[in-house]
């Protein structure tokens, strides 16, 4: 059992807790006014709660080869659940997590300390500002998991973010994104459509019911100008605990539709979530 004491904590954008799960001695639920943010387990840190980070873990795992070093960037940071799986997996990898809320790193790094030698380097920026300073072809992945509570900004989702998402990356690069959104998916299709604009090749990575409208929920977008396997993508989906589909080619352009990219000037956060769509309990 888990002995540790909850910790609250105002940090810059809310109010932030870490809660220790019962069932796993080390592992704790990061929570910012409430909405779940992160889950990390100290003592496995490839272990993945929540079911958008493991499909952001199948993508990570099918990017090359296994055990391969990568050069990693993540914008937005959390209680660091990714950058300490790609640590675990991919030993090695140099690793850049930008978050914007300062409050926030520090309460993470108090008590859920990275371990020495993780290769994990901590900016406090403005995701959209310090990928704009980042060098051209400096990263192999790059995750985009921002949330202004539980809205992804709106300048992280636009034509010239998504430009600066391209330039970034390595010819080879992939780049991944946690979205959220319900029928008729108005926020989707537009992010499909704006980085269909710089990227060949786009995956999206849902629940079915998600899919078929029946409820509020994530979707990861998977963008590269090479083919990933999808196949492989779409075994590991559909056998974890909460299946997923993995579309894309015409599946994604057909789910697309007459959706337009998004310009600086009509972009607007994600949509807000319904009561209850990411409660804890």
């Amino acid at each position: 059992m888990n002995a540790s004491i909850p910790v609250t904590r105002t940090v810059d954008h809310g109010i932030a807790k870490l809660m220790p799960d019962v069932d796993r001695e080390r592992a704790w639920l990061l929570t910012v006014d409430g909405a779940p943010q992160s889950y990390v387990d100290l003592d496995e840190p490839a272990y993945l709660e929540f079911e958008y980070a493991r499909r952001l873990g199948f993508v990570l795992d099918a990017v090359a080869e296994a055990g391969r070093a990568l050069d990693v960037v993540h914008l937005g940071g959390g209680a660091l659940t990714l950058p300490r799986y790609v640590a675990a997996t991919r030993p090695g990898s140099r690793q850049d997590v930008v978050e914007a809320d300062a409050a926030l790193l520090e309460l993470v790094v108090e008590h859920l300390p990275l371990p020495a030698g993780s290769g994990i380097a901590l900016h406090t920026a403005d995701a959209r500002a310090w990928l704009e300073a980042a060098p051209d072809d400096s990263a192999d992945v790059l995750i985009g998991d921002v949330f202004g509570g539980s809205r992804v900004p709106a300048h992280l989702t636009t034509l010239a973010y998504a430009r600066e998402t391209e330039r970034v990356l390595r010819p080879g690069g992939v780049y991944l994104a946690n979205l959220a959104d319900a029928a008729p998916f108005g926020f989707l299709r537009s992010q499909l459509a704006t980085f269909a604009g710089y990227f060949a090749e786009l995956v999206l990575i849902a629940e079915p019911g998600v899919l078929r409208g029946r409820r509020f929920g994530n979707a990861v977008l998977v963008a590269s100008h090479r083919p990933l396997d999808t196949a492989a993508l779409a075994r590991r989906a559909a056998s974890d605990a909460f299946p997923a589909r993995v579309e894309h080619g015409t599946a994604v352009r057909e789910f697309t539709g007459s959706a337009r990219p998004v310009e600086d000037t009509d972009a607007v956060p994600s949509p807000e979530p319904p009561d209850g769509a990411f409660g804890i309990g």
